[in-house]
């Protein structure tokens, strides 16, 4: 009996404002986010697009698709993690972002891993 193959993706996001990249005086609040995608499940998937959805502090909404992540499609194979780093920009000193990447397997087996929601804040200093 041939047991069932298992298509898995675990994502942890991290995020941090750059106030080198930022000007709050016209608006621009700048984010790094480092990604680290492992290979949760049975067979050997690349990655091939990703799906962006970031929302300023005022609800507005910025959509972002594209092939690869930082210019790389990753093969990752069972237990084997791939991390990048890339940034985004917003209005407000506070927003969020989710969305998700499109995987094919080895075997053909297309699937999604969906990106949970984190979060881009702007510290709180203190005068």
């Amino acid at each position: 009996m041939a047991s069932e193959k298992r298509y898995a993706v675990r994502i942890a996001a991290q995020s941090r404002y750059l106030p080198e990249q930022s000007n709050p005086d016209q608006g621009v609040y700048a984010f790094a986010y480092t990604m680290t995608i492992t290979n949760a499940g049975d067979v050997p998937s690349q990655l091939v697009s990703r799906h962006w959805l970031i929302e300023d502090g005022n609800g507005r909404i910025k959509e972002v698709k594209g092939l690869g992540v930082v210019g790389h499609q990753p093969l990752l194979r069972p237990g084997q993690s791939f991390e990048y780093t890339s940034g985004s920009q917003i209005d407000t000193p506070t927003g969020k972002m989710h969305g998700s990447y499109f995987f094919v397997a080895e075997d053909g087996t297309r699937f999604d891993a969906q990106i949970e929601t984190f979060e881009l804040a702007m510290p709180r200093t203190l005068h």
